[in-house]
This record gives C-alpha cells, sequence and structure tokens, in this order.
C-alpha cells in the first residue's frame, strides 16, 4: 500500500494538472496548424487543430499515466503526453523538408510556453495575496514541464519528433535506417522510462537514462530561460 497524503495529493495534481494539459494540448494543435499551411489537412478536416484539450486527450497518455506517476510518487512527479495528431507527410508541398518543419512545430511550441511562463513569473506579485502561491506553483511548473517536454520530444528516436526530424536531416541510408526504428519506438521508449529504472535499482545500478538525456539539459536550457527573462 501507498502511504499516501491525499490533501498534498490534491494540491500536487492541482498545479501540475494545468501545465501538463496546456503543454500536451498546445504541442499536438501545433503540428496539426503547421501541416495544414504546409499541404496537409488532416488533422485540421479531424477538428484537431484546436485549443480544445478534449480533442488531444488520450486516456492513457493524459489520464491514466500522470495519475499513475503522481499516486506512485506521493505527489512530486507527473508526467503525460496527448493522442498524436495524424500527418499525412505525403500531402505535404515539399515532404522530407516539410516533415521536419511540422516535427519541430511542437517542441518549439514548448519552448515558447516556456519562456511566457517565465515572463508571467514576473506579475505574479500582482495577484491577490491567497492566490499566488498556487499561481507561482503553477508558472514554475508550466516553465518546467514544457522544457523537458520539448527536450523529450528531440530525443532523436521515432516516433518523438526528434526522431522524425532526424529522418528528415539525415542522408540516406541513415535516414531509411532510422525511419524503420519507429516500428518498436514505442517499446523502446517503455523501456527506458519503465524497465532500466528498475532494473538498475535491483541491481544497485543508476540506470535512469532519461536523467542524463532529458534531466540534464532540461536543467541547462531552464537555467537560460531564467536568465533571459531576469528570473536570475
Amino acid at each position: 500500500m501507498f502511504d499516501i497524503d491525499f490533501h498534498q495529493l490534491l494540491i500536487a495534481a492541482s498545479v501540475w494538472a494545468a501545465p501538463i494539459l496546456l503543454a500536451v494540448t498546445l504541442h499536438e494543435a501545433a503540428h496539426g496548424w503547421v501541416a495544414s499551411k504546409l499541404g496537409d489537412s488532416t488533422a485540421k478536416d479531424l477538428g484537431r487543430v484546436t485549443f480544445n484539450p478534449f480533442k488531444h486527450i488520450d486516456l492513457f497518455g493524459t489520464i491514466l499515466l500522470p495519475a499513475a506517476l503522481l499516486l506512485m510518487s506521493g505527489g512530486k512527479y507527473m508526467f503525460g503526453f496527448a493522442k498524436p495528431v495524424p500527418v499525412n507527410f505525403h500531402n505535404l508541398h515539399h515532404p522530407r523538408r516539410d516533415m521536419v518543419l511540422v516535427a519541430a512545430a511542437g517542441p518549439g511550441t514548448n519552448l515558447v510556453i516556456a519562456i511566457v511562463s517565465a515572463l508571467l513569473l514576473h506579475v505574479g506579485t500582482y495577484v491577490p495575496e491567497q492566490y499566488q502561491a498556487w499561481v507561482t506553483m503553477n508558472l514554475f511548473n508550466s516553465l518546467w514541464i514544457n522544457v523537458v517536454f520539448a527536450v523529450f520530444n528531440l530525443m532523436p528516436l521515432p516516433p518523438l519528433d526528434g526522431g522524425r526530424i532526424a529522418v528528415g536531416l539525415l542522408p540516406q541510408p541513415f535516414s531509411g535506417w532510422l525511419a524503420g526504428v519507429e516500428r518498436v519506438g514505442f517499446v523502446i521508449l517503455i523501456f527506458i522510462l519503465f524497465a532500466l529504472p528498475w532494473i538498475g535499482g535491483k541491481l544497485g545500478i543508476d540506470l535512469n537514462v532519461l536523467g542524463w538525456l532529458v534531466g540534464i539539459p532540461a536543467q541547462f536550457l531552464t537555467d537560460v530561460i531564467a536568465t533571459i527573462t531576469g528570473l536570475k
């Protein structure tokens, strides 16, 4: 059984839910919007180029996974993803180039949200005092989760955005080899996310690969954003 303080859990959920929902919703909407501008209206025709979060919610990635992580970490950690926006790359005006632009739109949007969140922290003192701590925590979490989400998605592993960007930029035969990884890409991600840390825990070895590949770059990028927005 988990020893959980449900009051703290509720507070943690309230300051993580909105930042995560905003991050994944705008990330996916950006993919669809850029694709529609470059010749593919698939996402637009399905109503996925929208800020309505219910159009992007994935039962596992947006609800079950964040809730499970929040519960298992005692309210200290939550992460999730939305339903991927469908894109028919054959409809794009310049499929190879435009695939890179469509893929980059999601992480790029997350970085914009992170910068806006950092700037809004400067006006936190103008919020009524009883709400200041809650609003500030939401903005800090928005800054952090959007940076993490951007860095995570930029890993060069299909089906992540970074994988698609790499496929579009690499010459043949390397791009073809990497594109072929997409069939097992999700399995590799699950292994990295859950299996490796579990195996490392049993062996007494730190195998938290995401901490190295995502956590360290995300912390560096967060420090950069904090500096350029005057938080540091």
